[in-house]
């Protein structure tokens, strides 16, 4: 299916992915409708720092992912929906594990319910490579058991759950995207490469980060985005799980020293109790297969580690950028 010329719905498309698929869409010609929660500062996340030219193209809806009859009314008219919307932060999780169980999971049967209702042609969910928990083999593949290991990865786990049973059960046409962990411009200051880079823009020598023995499966934020579009437009890859991965693994602790040597600085790295995850929680290995995508999507990632490093760098070294970003406050 080619969606060039199709109207579609991003949900979540005023945040750090959400935001890069949405100029992705826009530029491939696509009619694009973005659902933004509501607010009542009339604020659309990275949206309103979009180029005029864009912003002006883009139909924005603002309601709750959590109520289901504006998700089906932002639904109304759509091909295809990317079902982006969702609470991401694992600290967060601990805290006030109702409201993802209320987001992720309850947002995500209402994007179901009303497709199912509306006949839309394509559910794109956004899964996330946390579901897997520490790997027990490597590289993950997509029949790797499922063993979430925080309350956001457990009610991530549920909504793909949900998203495959509909499929299953009603021929709802749905792809669970599962990527692994995307970095680039926009991205929270939660995530460990925005940490690190803010902090030694900063001028520190000394910065402050978690358990630096984990590794993760790093990916530019355009790659996944291509990733999207791509599981949107195969049809061999409805019904199916995808990961979208690098088939690479990097530590926290040698991540830290490459972002340094990038910005020839000297740093020294404190670890920070607040910034651990408890014990039993910490995923301590993240590696993606990621041949399936390349065979159902024909998709791969065409940026390196290095040169999306360097492009996130640049991004953050401007000034009007770093402004949005409070790198000596640490939040969960």
């Amino acid at each position: 299916m080619e969606i060039g010329n199709k109207k579609v719905l991003v949900t979540g498309g005023a945040g750090f992915i959400g935001s890069h698929l949405t100029e992705t869409l826009l530029e491939m010609g696509c009619d694009v409708r973005v659902f933004v929660h509501y607010n009542s500062f009339n604020r659309w996340g990275w949206i309103d720092y979009l180029p005029p030219d864009k912003m002006k193209s883009i139909e924005i809806f603002t309601g709750d992912i959590r109520d289901p009859n504006g998700v089906r009314e932002a639904m109304k008219g759509c091909d295809v929906v990317f079902h982006l919307a969702a609470l991401i932060g694992i600290p967060y999780s601990y805290h006030s594990p109702d409201t993802y169980v209320d987001t992720n999971v309850k947002g995500t049967l209402n994007i179901l319910q009303a497709a199912r209702q509306l006949g839309v042609s394509r559910i794109i969910h956004t899964s996330t490579s946390e579901i897997y928990g520490t790997a027990q083999f490597v590289p993950i593949t997509e029949e790797h058991p499922v063993n979430p290991q925080s309350p956001y990865a457990a009610t991530k786990a549920s909504a793909d759950f949900l998203a495959l049973t509909f499929f299953r059960s009603f021929s709802t046409p749905v792809v669970v995207v599962r990527p692994f962990n995307t970095y680039g411009p926009r991205q929270s200051a939660r995530a460990i490469i925005p940490t690190i880079i803010t902090q030694l823009l900063q001028g520190k020598d000394t910065i402050t980060l978690g358990s630096l023995t984990p590794t993760r499966d790093l990916n530019y934020v355009k790659d996944t985005a291509s990733g999207f579009i791509k599981a949107a437009e195969s049809d061999s890859a409805v019904g199916e799980v995808i990961n979208l991965g690098s088939n690479y693994e990097i530590s926290m602790g040698d991540l830290a020293n490459k972002i340094a040597f990038l910005l020839k600085k000297e740093i020294h790295i404190e670890g920070s109790d607040e910034r651990m995850r408890p014990e039993k929680s910490e995923v301590e290995r993240l590696w993606a297969e990621n041949r399936k995508a390349r065979t159902l999507l024909n998709w791969q990632p065409l940026y390196d580690l290095e040169t999306g490093l360097n492009e996130t760098i640049n991004w953050f070294s401007l000034p009007e950028n770093m402004a949005f970003y409070k790198s000596g406050l640490y939040t969960i």
